[in-house]
């Protein structure tokens, strides 16, 4: 049960700077335009498109839902704070983005190796993919994703709830992440650092671990390509998903492994913005805009817009 003090929260958001508020307000909203009207286009081609409807573009519509509620959950409030003198989150507010985006966090990273698993299949076993990714493991696969998104997201808000704030209320972030709530709080927060540990060790590196183990599979499967097309092909496609996925691991390893104590805000903002607002925008771009097929189911939505 919850004995907080704290009623609402001030976040402080990325400056103080009234100059470069205004500048850094319509970045934020040009990003938001970019991830949300990236993925839901990616949604809708998906949808509508009965030739998409095949393992690989259904995790892609899965990472696209993923993005979408990741970049809600965060740039919407972070931008009403921007406008708004008191810059306040209600603390109800404050739990539920934390929960969104730490289901989000935990989704997103099984849903990259689950990803690269299909990839693996289908590369190196292309003659067996439509029998071992058939519709029933398709469904077992996100099932698994949301539950471990869901109890990852569960575990870490609820030890949070257990907290006390009883001041101050000054939240040094653009939103509310579990880092810079533990340095708030009044009462012990042992066992949340060591759960956050625990799934930064579990989720974090074993989900990086396991993606590039499949990636090496892929590689090694690309080398015996015959044509130099097909393997700069493949390689390209390789590269771009390794870069993405490296942008995402990276930083979330780095925030997550190190107790609260270690914290220094003013750099971890940056590095927060990369996988909670660069990654749902760049998601779309490296994933399914250089796919010709999505291309393809692309068009096809705006040629029925325009009809």
């Amino acid at each position: 049960m919850n004995h907080s003090i704290i009623t609402e929260f001030i976040i402080l958001g990325f400056t103080k700077n009234p100059e470069l508020q205004g500048i850094l307000f319509l970045v934020f909203l040009f990003i938001y335009l970019v991830a949300f009207l990236g993925n839901m286009l990616i949604v809708i081609a998906i949808v509508y498109n009965n030739t998409l409807h095949t393992p690989m573009y259904v995790f892609l519509l899965a990472l696209a839902i993923v993005d979408i509620i990741c970049t809600t959950s965060i740039i919407p409030e972070m931008l009403r704070t921007m406008l708004t003198p008191g810059k306040t989150i209600s603390y109800g507010g404050c739990m539920s983005q934390l929960f969104f985006f730490t289901w989000s966090l935990g989704a997103e990273m099984v849903l990259f190796t689950t990803m690269a698993y299909d990839r693996y299949i289908a590369i190196c076993f292309p003659l067996r993919y439509s029998t071992i990714m058939n519709r029933r493991m398709c469904v077992a696969l996100l099932s698994i994703v949301m539950a471990i998104a869901v109890a990852n997201s569960w575990v870490h808000t609820g030890l949070i709830l257990r907290l006390t704030f009883c001041g101050p209320n000054t939240i040094d972030h653009f939103f509310c992440e579990i880092p810079p709530l533990l340095a708030l709080s009044c009462s012990p927060v042992r066992i949340n650092e060591v759960m956050v540990y625990v799934a930064d060790i579990t989720l974090a590196i074993g989900d990086f671990t396991l993606t590039c183990i499949s990636y090496g599979f892929i590689i090694a499967a690309i080398l015996h390509i015959r044509t130099a097309e097909g393997k700069r092909k493949a390689f390209s496609t390789c590269s771009s998903h390794l870069v993405v996925v490296s942008l995402y691991y990276s930083p979330v390893i780095y925030t997550y492994i190190r107790p609260a104590s270690s914290y220094t805000f003013e750099k971890d903002k940056v590095i927060a913005a990369f996988y909670a607002l660069m990654t749902p925008a760049l998601n779309p771009i490296v994933y399914s805009f250089c796919n010709k097929r999505m291309q393809a189911g692309v068009r096809k939505v705006f040629a029925f817009l325009k009809h």
